[in-house]
């Protein structure tokens, strides 16, 4: 629904003939359901692109030009010849504006002299430039007048002021005489007006011919329609129109193309949008630009650019997107920043992120105002977060409410951490609906603990079935559990398989049984180093001895002793009895003591046989005899057995 300038067949000449391909405004394309902005006026000079239309005019009536300006003033040259102020203060810029609203007033007057004196174009002429500038009763007889004699403009326009008025029906006559004749913004407010009254079918013709007559709003409306029938003819309409340069056209015509895969196509519309100021065009921009910086890492300033674009244009999600961004880059002072003004715009995501962070350092009152503002925009995960901070505060009554509060709400993790919280006070058969629940929602965990839960109860098949669920989810521990029934069964193949998704999905145990598995095999001696110091490095103590071992093999003293001490430190006592093995190789004797002790406390009875011999050269029998019992005692049956022989020669010397 746009105003149209120029008039129709009632014109008296060519210089007054209708132009249809005049420029159209893209006020409405937010709005599908709204009616296109106003037309401006063909008389008034156009001006390059941008910067045209209603808001662009200064109206100002005659009476108020000479009122403000007075008579014209001569200027005063400036030393270096340019022009200065005028002896009434207006500087040029006010003089050129005063000058335009004067020629307009002037025009006013010389179109109302001409309409009244019954000159049909005149008239038309007129009630655009009133209806433009808001006085709908003054321009609502001449608009009629120039449309009675049959101007399909004047019929346009006066569709306009009758829907502004809130009479659509008689607006839609009008508009409907203007398009039969030719007009396709008509054609295309028409169209609207017939798809608000639920006749699709007449509205599809309309807006077809408006397309079709090179109208943008015309072929987005179309596309709209289309799309909502899920007709693929939508795409084109929307391209017609975006290629003509309507940026809603190109947002709606990309996120099509990204949800038929095609993300290249889709990036190029964003980027064509968000160039025109489309704030969730430049969103979705920056989310593909962000998914693609994996492989490129400058991509990722980009995404920030149009993040920053995005929010700026008050797209919260935008805010809280490059919240994350900042927070990956280590600026978390930033990061809170653009958290706080999306949270505070109601973008709940944003305020769980603000929850965690202040969490994190440790201000609890502050994390909870956070996370109970996400539950009040509606996001469940503060409920869950809240449940966390009071689980973490040891507050467990509490914890179970919000976490039974997220899970009622259909919050995956929280139907996972209440079935935990009720299993470990006992009450099992109360945890398995909500396992079951969050396995079925998608929760990996609760897929692997209903694995858990069934696995105690001696049902395999079942604790099989759900492990595999959660391992084909990427599932460490759920893999491995299903690594070693394929090792016990014998299929080394499928345990190897499995061991490799357990390492792949950081499960420290899954990576050093695949490289004992890999070292006993003996054929691929690199690939169990990598995957023993895979395992060494997350903690696995196991791994850490066997990396001493390999190491020290290899004459690397330094690094096995490193390992070693490690793994020693962490409570192995396989490491603590080779630390004092390396140790004593090297005339640490004392050190290497403490070792064999630390090791012989924890119950290793090669240590303990060790420090009996030691005690002996020492000429401490009574030690001896104790540190032989529990070499016996501790120590496999080798080690028990020279241990007892050992106990029973000091037996014999000490009776003698």
């Amino acid at each position: 629904m746009r105003l149209i300038g120029k008039n129709g067949p009632g014109a008296k000449s060519a210089a007054t003939t209708e132009a249809d391909t005049e420029g159209w405004a893209e006020s409405s394309e937010n709005h599908p359901g709204a009616l296109p902005a106003q037309r401006t006026g063909g008389l008034i000079e156009r001006r390059p692109a941008g910067g045209y239309g209603p808001d662009s005019l200064v109206h100002v009536s005659a009476g108020q030009f000479a009122a403000a300006v007075g008579p014209y003033a001569a200027t005063t040259e400036d030393e270096d010849g340019g022009e200065g102020h005028d002896r009434a203060g207006f500087d040029s810029a006010s003089f050129e504006t005063a000058l335009a609203a004067r020629e307009q007033a002037a025009l006013e007057t010389r179109h109302r002299q001409a309409a009244d004196d019954g000159d049909p174009d005149a008239a038309s002429r007129l009630g655009t430039l009133l209806l433009r500038r808001g006085d709908l009763e003054d321009a609502e007889p001449y608009l009629r007048a120039a449309a009675a004699a049959g101007l399909r403009a004047a019929a346009n326009n006066l569709g306009v002021l009758l829907h502004q008025q809130g009479h659509r029906s008689e607006a839609a006559q009008w508009w409907r005489q203007a398009a039969v004749a030719g007009s396709a913004p008509a054609a295309h407010a028409l169209g609207l007006h017939l798809r608000d009254q639920g006749e699709e079918e007449a509205a599809e013709y309309w807006l077809h011919f408006a397309a079709d007559h090179g109208h943008p709003l015309g072929a987005y409306a179309l596309g709209d329609l289309m799309e909502h029938r899920r007709d693929v003819r939508a795409e084109r309409w929307f391209k017609v129109s975006a290629d003509a340069g309507h940026r809603e056209a190109a947002y709606r015509l990309a996120r099509m193309r990204e949800a038929a895969g095609d993300k290249g196509t889709a990036e190029t519309w964003y980027r064509t949008a968000a160039a025109r100021g489309h704030a969730r065009a430049a969103l979705r921009l920056g989310v593909l630009l962000e998914e693609r910086s994996r492989a490129d890492h400058a991509l990722l300033d980009e995404a920030a650019r149009w993040y920053r674009q995005s929010a700026q244009n008050g797209e919260p999600r935008a805010a809280c997107a490059l919240g994350f961004l900042l927070r990956d880059s280590g600026d978390l002072t930033a990061a809170a920043e653009w958290w706080q003004e999306a949270a505070e715009a109601g973008d709940g995501n944003a305020a769980n992120a603000l929850g965690a962070l202040h969490a994190s350092r440790g201000r609890a009152a502050e994390a909870e105002r956070w996370y109970r503002s996400a539950l009040d925009a509606g996001d469940q995960n503060g409920a869950f977060n809240l449940g966390l901070l009071c689980a973490g505060a040891g507050r467990d009554q509490q914890a179970e409410q919000w976490y039974r509060r997220a899970a009622y709400a259909g919050h995956r993790e929280a139907c996972n951490a209440l079935a935990v919280v009720l299993l470990q006070r006992g009450d099992e058969s109360g945890a398995e609906p909500w396992f079951s629940k969050a396995a079925e929602a998608g929760s990996v965990d609760g897929a692997f603990n209903l694995g858990v839960l069934y696995a105690g109860r001696g049902d395999q098949r079942q604790a099989q079935e759900w492990y595999a669920r959660a391992a084909a989810e990427g599932h460490g521990e759920a893999a491995l559990q299903l690594a070693v029934v394929q090792e016990q069964r014998g299929n080394l193949a499928g345990a190897l398989e499995r061991y490799r998704q357990a390492a792949a999905g950081g499960s420290a145990e899954g990576a050093f049984r695949l490289a004992s598995v890999l070292d006993r095999r003996g054929d691929a001696d690199a690939e169990a180093e990598h995957w023993y110091a895979a395992a060494a490095d997350a903690g696995h103590r196991r791994a850490q001895v066997r990396m001493g071992v390999r190491a020290a093999e290899r004459g690397a003293l330094e690094i096995a002793e490193s390992w070693y001490r490690r793994a020693a430190a962490a409570g192995s006592r396989s490491a603590a009895f080779n630390l004092g093995l390396l140790l004593a190789r090297q005339d640490c004797e004392a050190e290497a003591m403490l070792w064999y002790t630390r090791a012989a406390d924890a119950g290793h009875g090669r240590a303990a046989l060790r420090l009996a011999l030691l005690a002996l050269r020492r000429g401490e029998p009574v030690q001896a005899e104790n540190w032989c019992r529990r070499a016996a005692d501790h120590g496999p049956a080798e080690v028990a057995e020279r241990a007892g022989r050992l106990l029973g020669a000091l037996h014999a010397e000490l009776s003698a």
